[in-house]
C-alpha cells in the first residue's frame, strides 16, 4: 500500500463481511472496470466451494479480472483465526457481563418458581447474551458469556442440580443454547462495531464537508492556512505545523497550531524536521513519519499543492500506536488539495483587483488628461488673450474696460485654483494620503468660514444661515468640511439665476448632525441625480461663459463625507430646487466646556 501511494494510487477502505460484495458494490459505484487480485487457494475439504474469484464473477460479470498467481513464501506465517486486533479485557465489562448472567438466573429462578419450563429459562439466557454484547466491547465477552450461560443454565436447572453435565440428554440442548446465543451476541457486536465505524466516517466526512465551506469563506493566505490546520486538528486530534512558502519560493518558519508547549516547539522546529519539510517542499511527495522517506521525522509532512507549485507544506505529528488509516490519509490529501485551490483561488481574485485597480487609475488618468485638455483651453486663452490686449493697448483703453479685463483675467484665474485645489484633494482622497485631524467644531463656525472663500459671483445671490442650535457640534477635520461647504455652494450660485436663496441649515437627527444647503433655482433633473457625485460627471455642460466644470467638486465631497463616516445625497427642495444633505457624527459638549 505505501508503494501504490508512492506510485499516486488513492487507497480506499471499505468495511463488510463478506469481500466479494463489498469489492462488487464498491466497482459499481466508482465506475471500476479492471480489478487485479491474487489467487485465493480452494478449501482443501470442500474444494467445490466458490472462491473469493468465483464469487465477483457472478456478482459483477462485466469486470475484466486479473488474477496474479501468489507463489508460495519463504517463511510461512501463521495464520490468525481472528483477524481483528487482540481484545484487552477489562474489569468493568467483566463485571457488567458477570452482573447480566447474575441477573438472568435470578429471572431463571423466578420463573422457575411460577411454573415456567427450562425453555423459558433458556430463552431468558440467550437474551442476557445480546445484553452483554450491547453492554460490552469486543466478541470476547460475547463468546465468554454464551459459554458461561450454558455452564449456569446445567449448573442451576437441570436435574440433578448443582453438578456440571451429569445428564447427557441435555448435550444437544446445550449445544443449541450455546450456538444461538453466541451467533446472536456476535451479530450483535457486528452490528455495533459497524455503527461505530460509520459514525467515525460520518464524522470525517462532515469535517471534510466544513472544511470546504470555510474555506470558501476564508481571505488570505494566512487564513486559509489557519482554517486548514485547525480542520485537520479537529479531524485527527493530533498537532499540526505549517510551512508557509514565500513569495520568493522559499520555505518560511513554521507555524504550530494549536500553539504548543515550549517542550514540543523545540521539538517540532528541530532542523531535522524543517529538512525533511524541505524535502517536501522540493519534490512534493509526502515524506516523515509512516513512510519510506525519512520515516524517523516525528511528524508526518504532505505538499499543499497547487497547479504549478507548492503552495505550503503541512506537518502532522504521529504517534506510533495510532497511526492514521488509509482513509484518514485521504481526508488529509482532501483537505490539502482544497486547501491549495483555496490559496490559488484567492491569489488570482487578489490579482484580479490588482489588474481592476490598475485598469481604473488608468482610466482616471485618461479622463483627467481628456478633461484638463479639453477645459483649460478656454480659461488659459481667455486669460493670455486679455493679459495681450491690456499690453499692447493699455495707452488707449479707458479704466472701465481695463477693469473689465482685470476681472475676466481674476475670474479665469480662481477657477484655475480652484480646479487644482479640488484635483489635488480628490487625488489624495483616492490614495488615501488626506489624514484626517478630526476635533469638534462648531458647525456655525464652519458655515462662517465657508461663506468668506466663495466665488465673488455670490454677491449675487442671498445666502443665509439657520440654525436653531448655536452651540451645535460635530466631529469633523475644519479645514475638508469647509471645502465640502464651499463647492455646494459655489455649485448653488453657478447654477441658478441671480437674486436665488440659498440656506445653510443644520439640525439633529438621533446621533448624527444633519446639514442642509438648499437653493431655489430650477433644479437637477431626476435622471442626473444618479450620477452627480461621479468623478468626471456635470448634468450642465452648456455655460454660458464657455467654461464647464470637471466634475471633481461634489466627488470630492462625497469622498470626504465618506470619510467622516457620514452619508451624502441629493434631493428636491419645495417648491423647486435642490437641497443637498449630508450627515456628521455628533459631539457633545457640557456646560463648563
Amino acid at each position: 500500500m505505501r508503494l501504490a501511494e508512492e506510485l499516486g494510487a488513492h487507497i480506499a477502505t471499505v468495511y463488510g463481511d463478506d469481500p466479494a460484495i463489498q469489492i462488487a458494490e464498491y466497482a459499481k459505484i466508482g465506475g471500476i472496470t479492471k480489478i487485479v487480485l491474487g489467487r485465493s487457494p480452494r478449501p482443501v475439504f470442500f474444494p467445490s466451494l466458490k472462491t473469493l474469484i468465483d464469487r465477483l464473477n457472478s456478482l459483477a460479470p462485466d469486470l475484466d479480472i486479473y488474477i496474479i498467481p501468489d507463489g508460495p513464501r519463504a517463511t510461512a506465517r501463521p495464520r490468525r483465526f481472528f483477524r481483528t486486533a487482540p481484545e484487552r479485557f477489562s474489569a468493568g465489562d467483566t463485571l457488567r457481563m458477570l452482573a447480566i448472567l447474575a441477573l438472568c438466573t435470578a429471572v431463571g429462578y423466578l420463573l422457575t418458581a411460577l411454573g415456567f419450563t427450562n425453555a423459558n429459562v433458556i430463552m431468558v439466557y440467550i437474551l442476557g447474551g445480546l445484553l452483554v454484547a450491547m453492554a460490552t466491547t469486543g466478541l470476547a465477552y460475547s463468546l465468554l458469556a454464551s459459554l458461561l450461560s450454558v455452564l449456569v443454565f446445567n449448573f442451576f436447572f437441570t436435574y440433578p442440580y448443582f453438578t456440571l453435565m451429569s445428564d447427557p440428554s441435555y448435550a444437544a440442548t446445550y449445544c443449541v443454547m450455546f450456538i444461538v446465543a453466541l451467533l446472536g451476541s456476535s451479530l450483535t457486536t457486528r452490528i455495533k462495531r459497524q455503527a461505530i465505524e460509520s459514525a467515525g466516517k460520518a464524522y470525517r466526512t462532515e469535517v471534510l464537508l466544513e472544511t470546504s465551506q470555510k474555506l470558501q469563506k476564508a481571505a488570505g493566505a494566512a487564513n486559509i492556512l489557519a482554517v486548514t490546520a485547525t480542520q485537520l486538528h479537529k479531524l485527527l486530534g493530533r498537532d499540526v505545523v505549517i510551512y508557509p512558502v514565500g513569495e520568493d519560493g522559499a520555505l518560511q518558519p513554521m507555524t504550530p497550531f494549536p500553539v504548543q508547549a515550549e517542550a514540543d516547539m523545540e521539538a517540532y522546529a528541530a532542523p531535522a524536521e524543517r529538512a525533511v519539510a524541505e524535502w517536501v517542499h522540493k519534490n512534493n511527495k509526502h515524506a516523515g513519519a509512516t513512510t519510506s522517506t525519512l520515516p524517523g521525522a516525528k511528524c508526518l509532512y504532505m505538499a499543499v499543492r497547487g497547479t504549478e507549485h507548492v503552495q505550503a507544506v503541512a506537518g502532522v505529528s504521529i504517534d506510533p500506536a495510532h497511526k492514521p488509516d488509509a482513509f484518514q490519509k485521504n481526508l488529509m490529501v482532501a483537505i490539502l488539495d482544497e486547501c491549495g485551490l483555496a490559496m490559488e483561488r484567492d491569489a488570482a481574485t487578489r490579482a484580479k483587483q490588482r489588474v481592476e485597480e490598475a485598469a481604473r487609475q488608468e482610466a482616471l488618468r485618461a479622463n483627467l488628461l481628456r478633461a484638463i485638455s479639453h477645459d483649460l483651453r478656454t480659461p488659459l486663452t481667455s486669460i493670455s488673450g486679455n493679459a495681450g490686449i491690456l499690453l499692447e493697448n493699455s495707452a488707449v483703453l479707458d479704466e472701465a474696460k481695463k477693469q473689465g479685463l482685470y476681472a475676466s483675467i481674476y475670474d479665469d484665474s480662481m477657477w484655475l485654483i480652484n480646479l487644482v485645489e479640488n484635483l489635488l484633494s480628490i487625488t489624495r482622497m483616492e490614495n488615501g494620503a488626506v489624514k484626517l485631524h478630526m476635533q469638534p467644531e462648531l458647525l456655525q463656525e464652519v458655515f462662517g468660514e465657508a461663506l468668506q472663500h466663495l466665488d465673488r459671483n455670490a454677491v449675487r445671490h442671498h445666502i443665509a444661515v439657520d440654525l436653531a442650535d448655536d452651540l451645535l457640534m460635530a466631529d469633523l477635520d475644519a479645514r475638508l468640511m469647509v471645502q465640502v461647504v464651499i463647492n455646494i455652494v459655489n455649485n448653488a450660485v453657478k447654477y441658478t439665476p441671480d437674486g436665488s436663496h440659498i440656506t445653510l441649515s443644520a439640525r439633529r437627527a438621533g446621533g448624527m448632525a444633519e446639514v442642509r444647503i438648499t437653493d431655489d433655482g430650477p433644479g437637477i433633473p431626476d435622471e442626473a441625480k444618479a450620477r452627480l457625485f461621479d468623478m468626471f460627471y456635470t448634468a450642465d455642460n452648456a455655460r454660458g461663459d464657455g467654461r464647464r466644470g470637471l466634475g471633481l467638486g461634489l466627488s470630492l465631497c462625497k469622498s470626504i463625507v465618506a470619510a467622516h463616516g457620514g452619508t451624502i445625497q441629493v434631493l428636491d427642495h419645495a417648491p423647486h430646487g435642490t437641497e443637498f444633505r449630508f450627515t456628521l457624527h455628533l459631539s457633545e459638549v457640557t456646560p463648563y466646556e
